[in-house]
């Protein structure tokens, strides 16, 4: 499982710009499977994915494929890590081991 950190490097103007069609990526991947959950960042500075991609090339490749990347708009920091403990309602990100 992966944590993606995104952080704007461009105004909030021209990131505005190019929101509706991030959102529609967004969308995309869920409908994939590829993204579990997603969201702005408080304050206004990024966002959020939280994806179940199992490997980091697939997520990169996907990741390039966002208008935000497309731009130049963000940077990207992932973090991989291994769900062990989770709130009953969330037990189907646990890894199988």
């Amino acid at each position: 499982m992966f944590i993606v950190n995104l952080n704007y490097i461009k105004p909030l103007e021209e990131v505005d710009k190019y929101l509706h069609e991030h959102i529609n990526y967004l969308e995309e991947q869920y409908s994939l499977g590829n993204f579990v959950a997603s969201g702005k960042k408080i304050p206004r500075t990024g966002g959020v994915i939280l994806s179940k991609i199992r490997f980091l090339s697939d997520l990169e490749k996907i990741l390039h494929e966002d208008p935000f990347h497309k731009a130049k708009l963000a940077t990207y920091e992932i973090t991989e890590f291994i769900p062990s403990m989770t709130a009953k309602e969330f037990e189907n990100l646990k890894e199988l081991v």
